[in-house]
Order: structure tokens, then C-alpha cells, then sequence
């Protein structure tokens, strides 16, 4: 686990009006849809290091608020993993780091949340690539922040799916 702000939000410039990548460019590279979609924009890359910040901006139309504790709308952890993931597989796939059709999950380890996360909050997401094997699963830190307070962190695995991969 990385315990360390992977990017210092206070010096590091992000242009929320005018990100790298908008919903409609990260559709290009991701290819989850609809009430699935969990990034907003993508606000800054680092090649030299394999990083990447971006944000989903949390709505009040977002999916879980009438069943996930109704009248306490409260971002599911699961959700806030699937933030994560759909940053990393990003710059996964921008990059092909791995190769295949998709990235998929292949674990997740040490997630904590540290603070709940509410419809109108502004999650702002960074992730680091810590290990490649290629062709095979790239391993990321990630951390999810609100107003500046970190509110989610872990790793994860992300792995190569091919579309005609199955199961027997």
C-alpha cells in the first residue's frame, strides 16, 4: 500500500472546465456504458512515471441513490473500486499495457475507506502503475480524494480478457 499522496492535489494544476479526455473521449478507450460510465474526466497523465488523475463528478441521478441506504444516499465501496478500476483500465488500455479486448479486475488488496462519499461531492482519482508483467496483469495504487480529504485507497490487478476467452 502506498501511504503517500500519489499526486499533492494543492500543487498539482487540474483544469476540471478542460480535461485531457472527456466522457466522450474516454468512450473511446473504456467500454463500459450507461449507468456503468464512472469517470467523468481524465485531468492529467504522467508517462514518465504511469500515472493518471481523474474525476467523477457524483450526481443526484446516479443509479444506487434509491436503493443504497435510502434517505442517507451513500456511495457504495464497490462503486468507488469501479471508479478506480475504470481510471487505471484507462491508462491501461491508452497505453496497451497488457493487450486483449478488455482489462478486467484480477484482485484488490488493501482497500480502506476512510470517509463516505455523497451525491454533489466531486471525486477526484489518481492511480499508479506499480508492476507489469506482460501481457498478463498490471498492478496500480490508487486513491480517491473529496474536497481535498482522501476518502478511499488500495491496489488492484487488472488482468487481459479477450473476447473470446471463456469459461468451461
Amino acid at each position: 500500500m502506498r501511504p503517500e499522496q500519489i499526486y499533492d492535489l494543492e500543487t498539482l494544476e487540474l483544469d476540471f472546465n478542460k480535461p485531457l479526455y472527456n466522457l466522450q473521449e474516454i468512450r473511446k478507450i473504456n467500454p463500459q456504458r450507461h449507468e456503468m460510465e464512472q469517470l467523468t474526466g481524465i485531468l492529467h497523465i504522467d508517462r514518465s512515471n504511469d500515472s493518471i488523475v481523474g474525476f467523477k463528478d457524483v450526481t443526484h441521478d446516479e443509479f444506487w441513490i434509491q436503493g443504497h441506504m435510502p434517505g442517507f444516499p451513500l456511495m457504495p465501496g464497490v462503486i468507488l473500486c469501479e471508479c478506480a478500476a475504470q481510471l487505471a483500465g484507462f491508462y491501461a488500455r491508452k497505453y496497451q499495457l497488457l493487450g486483449g479486448d478488455y482489462l478486467g479486475f484480477g484482485g484488490m488488496n488493501e482497500v480502506k475507506f476512510r470517509a463516505p462519499v455523497f451525491p454533489g461531492s466531486r471525486l477526484v482519482l489518481m492511480a499508479i502503475v506499480e508492476r507489469i508483467r506482460a501481457g498478463r496483469r498490471a498492478e496500480f495504487a490508487f486513491q480517491g480524494y473529496v474536497e481535498g480529504k482522501m476518502v478511499f485507497s488500495g491496489n488492484m490487478i487488472g488482468v487481459s480478457i479477450n473476447r473470446d476467452q471463456k469459461i468451461s
